[in-house]
């Protein structure tokens, strides 16, 4: 990772940095939202809410900047799996390999808990993140789901084997 940048277990505090950095990223996308308190309501308190689902979630500072990247990790499911859970990197940040060390971090733990793959849930309008998903080696089930929120939100569900 970039020596200017340091990763680590999110906190209540980071509350609004994460809205910042996740608000920023849905509005390149038209008629994309935070739905707060709704399917964004992890956000207000985002380590109370990992702490309640056993999950891990990370931040990424900067200096000067902030919050400038985000994931996290759900715990082992009944199906032996991990979610990958909140990917986001700042757009100035981007492009970096930030975002793969990130996805790393989340395969480890799943590794850790002996889950036998990491799934993950994508907008269908966030097709630079898809292709990013590809070239790690996730593939499109062809499962959707969709979130009935102000964004009219229909997701892609990705899996990748460990």
């Amino acid at each position: 990772m970039n020596e200017d940048w340091w990763t680590r277990p999110v906190t209540d505090a980071d509350a609004d940095g994460l809205i910042a950095l996740i608000g920023a990223t849905y509005a390149e996308y038209p008629g994309c939202v935070l739905d707060l308190p709704g399917v964004d309501a992890d956000l207000l308190e985002p380590a109370t809410a990992t702490r309640a689902v056993d999950g891990r979630w990370w931040v990424v500072e900067a200096p000067g900047s902030g919050v400038v990247a985000t994931v996290g990790a759900g715990p082992r499911d009944e199906h032996g799996d991990v979610e990958l859970k909140r990917l986001y990197v700042a757009a100035g940040h981007r492009r970096r390999g930030l975002a793969a060390q990130l996805v790393a971090r989340v395969e480890d733990r799943a590794t850790e808990l002996a889950a036998d793959r990491v799934v993950l849930w994508s907008d269908t309008r966030f097709t630079d993140a898809h292709r990013f998903y590809e070239r790690l080696g996730y593939h499109d089930t062809g499962a959707r789901r969709d979130l009935h929120d102000p964004s009219d939100t229909t997701e892609i569900n990705y899996v990748r084997r460990l």
